[in-house]
């Protein structure tokens, strides 16, 4: 593993960790972006990281099509309640898997983990409608809950049709009233 691919990923998931950290202050939740995807850091997941640093896409994308599935990434969602794949438990009535609803809070750190992903894989040529372009493309492949994915993408929407201002006051209200969604 050359050096390079070791200093470029670990400068890619802090920048981006520190993005989050930026976003989670403007929406209400400071406390959850101070500990947003610090199992990056574990061998688990930053080694691979830095075998599959490319600087343009997650390393977890090149992991996945070297191998046929991405061991960070297991890892990763199984311990970051901000990702609607960790929210997935066996029905009581049916007894099969199905998506569960998040959480309010962890779907807002969800939206500003995209947000940061998208400026830091797309720098200057990030627009505030990337994020949603990027939810919409493979939102045929996910599952995820339909309130939880509804409201992901009205928010989403929000930011590209309004700004960021807008979609963060609309999320400190959210947040604020107390309400679930």
């Amino acid at each position: 593993m050359p050096l390079s691919s070791f200093f470029g990923h670990l400068r890619t998931i802090t920048r981006h960790r520190h993005r989050v950290i930026a976003h989670c202050a403007r929406a209400g939740i400071l406390w959850q972006g101070l500990r947003h995807d610090l199992s990056k850091y574990t061998p688990t997941e930053f080694i691979p990281g830095v075998k599959y640093y490319q600087g343009t896409r997650s390393p977890n994308e090149a992991e996945r099509e070297k191998n046929g599935y991405s061991l960070a990434w297991m890892h990763h969602k199984g311990r970051n309640r901000h990702h609607f794949e960790y929210w997935v438990d066996v029905d009581p009535v049916e007894k099969v898997y199905k998506p569960v609803k998040m959480p309010l809070r962890f779907l807002i750190e969800m939206f500003c983990d995209r947000v940061a992903a998208s400026k830091i894989y797309r720098g200057d040529k990030y627009r505030d409608s990337d994020p949603l372009d990027y939810f919409m493309n493979r939102k045929s492949t996910r599952s995820i809950h339909p309130e939880t994915s509804d409201m992901l993408e009205k928010l989403l929407r929000m930011l590209a049709e309004q700004g960021e201002d807008a979609a963060f006051a609309y999320i400190r209200e959210l947040l604020k009233a107390g309400n679930e969604y």
